[in-house]
C-alpha cells in the first residue's frame, strides 16, 4: 500500500495545537494537562528547549507498574528523551518507518528551528484511512457515473 500525504496535511486536519509541559513538573499535571486537551502526549521543556515526550504510556510503565506516586514524581524521571523530528513537508510514509524503525509513537513536527507540532501514530493512520475513504467516495462515483458538481 502506499501512503501519500505530508506531515503538514495531518496538522491541517487535527489542527494547530501544541501543547507541553516543564520537566520540573509533577506527572500528575502532565495528566491533568492531558486530560484538559484530551491528547495522549506532551512535549517536554526545559529551559527552554524541548528535551523529550512525556505519554500515558510512559505514566503506566513508570509510575503505575513501578509503584511510583504521579505527585510527587517529576516529568523528567519518566520522559522518553529520544525527541524525532520531521519537517512539514516530510512524507507520511517516512513518518510510518520513523517511527517503527525508531520504536517511537510521537514525531516532533519542525518549521526551521521551531517546533510546530507533534503527531502521533494514531494522527497518521487517522489520515491515511480520511484518505482512503475519499478515494473509495470518488471511484464509487466514477463508476455509477455521478460525478460532483
Amino acid at each position: 500500500m502506499t501512503v501519500t500525504g505530508t506531515v503538514y496535511d495531518v496538522l491541517r486536519q487535527k489542527g494547530p495545537e501544541l501543547w507541553s509541559i516543564s520537566a520540573e513538573a509533577s506527572v500528575y499535571e502532565a495528566l491533568e494537562c492531558m486530560a484538559e486537551h484530551d491528547v495522549g502526549a506532551l512535549l517536554v521543556e526545559h529551559r527552554g528547549r524541548f528535551v523529550g515526550v512525556i505519554s500515558e504510556r510512559d505514566y503506566s510503565r513508570k509510575v503505575v507498574l513501578l509503584g511510583r506516586a504521579s505527585k510527587t514524581t517529576p516529568v523528567k524521571a519518566i520522559l522518553s528523551p529520544r525527541l524525532t523530528s520531521v519537517s512539514l513537508g516530510t512524507e507520511l510514509s517516512e513518518c510510518m518507518r520513523l517511527m517503527t524503525d525508531r520504536h517511537v509513537r510521537h514525531l516532533a513536527v519542525a518549521d526551521g528551528a521551531d517546533v510546530v507540532g507533534l503527531i502521533s501514530m494514531g494522527d497518521v493512520v487517522k489520515w491515511i484511512i480520511s484518505a482512503q475513504e475519499f478515494t473509495i467516495e470518488r471511484l464509487e462515483e466514477y463508476i455509477m457515473g455521478v460525478y460532483p458538481a
